[in-house]
């Protein structure tokens, strides 16, 4: 359940940020955030972004964006009185005043560097060539948890419009800062901060192309409207993957759905409005407007949240003669309330449009708020968790090289589930771990560390019954067995951080490998003791599929039958001595 966001909530992001740049302000800790909650992903990026530094002349981040031809300036304050203060008149001008100076005539630029920082110098010379020689838009960003009027915000865009066509300021406050907080902690940042449907309207007769449909109760307004295949596809062109962040899957690939799109655009694309379901969007507001007499609805913070194949298929494959179906959904929301309502929501339309891919229980986990964590917490020692289904050359499409080591969200569950509960259930299918109870079981935020040992431990075990037919029915029970051995040196975080780094580096650990060796072979034993004769004699492939089969072992692996026990545990006490003298 999505719990309320507030000040609060916000401050422990920008400690934990603030934790890793000692040296920076409350300040640029915050404007460090904003920049990878609403601009880039990655933290490096975000913090190379911001000046850091005195002599700013108020201008305390700086991104330019080669691939949208963009540049950014950010002013940030972090106010933290419980009643958000109104931002002073001379601050949001100031702020604002800067877009002319970028713009201006040489002597009036380098009069207003001037005392400024070197370094911030450089990089506001740079934004200011970009502007005037490569056709770049200045976007400027006040960024507050004070609150700023109505009137002040329309004076500050005034101001910055004066500079050139292509420039201008936003004023976002507290309200907005902590609704783009909620989008953040839900794995749906950054943002797409506004996209323009240009609707086709070819063939509707007496109207502007447009249904619109408003609901009074909710405040849920919407709309349905035709776009041109080729304009869909632009979409996805400007917006990039973050486009679909609140979407439950990546994209799948050459899929049957996906061939098929590409045949109907290639043979008749003129039938592909009434073969194809269309692409839903929510957003956070939509405006109708129009441009050279063209109808266009203008969404703010807009989410693909069915027709990603569709979409991605035509933005390489799209074409003017085919038309597509679009509904806009626009949900209001409202950041002193809890976004439970909201959250839910959009959930629930994800899981009743998107039925052309199947869907499973693990993709409706996807964009859990424990999934977006982990996968965040998981990055930071540069693991990258795939918590969506995609296919492996779009993963590594989007991750590049920026991650040593892929974890898959369902092989995680079934490597937890076989270490802690009856392997049975794991052998029963890793789509029922997401179900509950076993989901809030597996997923009950445990530390990350204690993750990768399980991780890595259930690797070195599946490792161990390679190569040997009989040992892949036995491996759950196998890992099941041995963690119960090993778990209370792995949980340690010492230990913990010693094992995975030796896992990591692929040194390994010799006695732990021949420790599940012997517990292999001991299960093999089991087997053969207890699968009875004949006719009756009983397939190993069902043997190890029974029910409570774990603890039968345990009797067994006490009994005087079993030969092996002396050797495992004299593995294990090397293996325990190991660690404790790396430690």
């Amino acid at each position: 359940m999505a719990k309320k966001i507030n000040l609060s909530s916000l401050l422990a992001e920008v400690k934990e940020v603030h934790e890793q740049f000692p040296n920076w302000t409350t300040d640029n800790a915050f404007v460090h955030w904003f920049f990878q909650a609403f601009l880039v992903a990655d933290s490096e990026i975000a913090a190379r972004s911001v000046t850091g530094v005195s002599h700013d002349k108020g201008v305390d981040g700086i991104y330019l964006d080669e691939s949208s031809k963009q540049a950014f300036l950010v002013q940030g304050k972090l106010r933290q009185a419980a009643t958000p203060p109104l931002e002073p008149r001379v601050s949001v001008m100031g702020f604002a005043a800067i877009a002319k100076k970028i713009v201006s005539p040489k002597a009036e630029f380098a009069s207003f560097k001037l005392k400024m920082d070197p370094l911030v110098a450089s990089k506001i010379s740079d934004v200011r060539e970009r502007v005037l020689k490569r056709g770049f838009s200045l976007s400027l960003y006040y960024v507050t948890t004070g609150k700023c009027s109505g009137p002040l915000k329309a004076e500050a865009e005034s101001e910055a419009s004066q500079a050139n066509a292509r420039v201008s300021i936003k004023v976002l406050e507290r309200a907005d800062v902590l609704a783009l907080l909620t989008d953040y902690l839900g794995g749906a940042a950054p943002p797409v901060p506004y996209l323009d449907l240009r609707v086709d309207a070819r063939g509707v007769m007496g109207s502007d192309g447009m249904i619109q449909r408003y609901d009074s109760q909710t405040g849920i307004e919407s709309w349905i409207l035709t776009m041109s295949a080729r304009d869909i596809g632009e979409l996805y062109v400007k917006a990039g993957d973050r486009l679909f962040a609140r979407n439950i899957r990546g994209f799948l690939g050459d899929t049957a759905i996906n061939d098929g799109i590409k045949s109907t655009l290639r043979d008749q694309p003129e039938d592909f409005w009434y073969f194809n379901n269309g692409v839903t969007i929510v957003c956070n507001s939509a405006r109708k407007t129009s441009e050279r007499a063209q109808s266009v609805l203008r969404l703010t913070n807009p989410q693909v949240i069915n027709g990603q194949q569709t979409t991605r298929t035509l933005s390489t494959h799209g074409g003017r003669r085919a038309a597509v179906l679009v509904r806009v959904i626009s949900v209001p929301r409202d950041p002193d309330k809890d976004q439970t309502e909201f959250e839910s929501l959009v959930s629930n339309i994800v899981a009743a449009t998107n039925w052309q891919n199947a869907i499973l229980p693990s993709d409706l986990r996807a964009n859990d708020s424990r999934q977006v964590i982990l996968q965040r917490d998981l990055a930071k020692l540069r693991y990258h968790y795939l918590r969506k289904r995609q296919s492996r050359q779009e993963a590594r499409r989007v991750f590049g090289r920026q991650y040593g080591f892929w974890l898959k969200m369902d092989e995680l569950a079934q490597l937890v589930a076989a270490c802690e509960f009856d392997p049975y259930l794991v052998r029963s299918g890793k789509q029922g771990l997401f179900d509950p109870p076993l989901y809030g079981k597996i997923f009950d935020g445990r530390s990350v560390s204690e993750y990768l040992s399980i991780y890595w431990f259930g690797k070195m075990v599946k490792r161990q019954g390679s190569g040997y037919p009989d040992r892949a029915y036995a491996k759950w029970h196998a890992m099941n067995f041995l963690w119960s051995h090993v778990a209370p040196l792995l949980r340690r975080k010492s230990t913990a951080e010693e094992f995975r780094r030796r896992c990591e580096t692929r040194e390994g650990w010799p006695p732990l490998e021949r420790a599940a060796s012997e517990v292999f072979k001991a299960l093999g034993d089991f087997f053969k003791a207890n699968r009875g004769v004949g006719q009756k004699a009983t397939d190993i492939s069902n043997f190890f599929y029974r029910p409570h089969q774990e603890k039968a072992f345990e009797k067994y692996w006490a009994s005087r039958r079993n030969t092996r026990r002396l050797r495992v545990k004299r593995y294990l006490q090397l293996f325990e001595e190991g660690l404790q003298t790396s430690d």
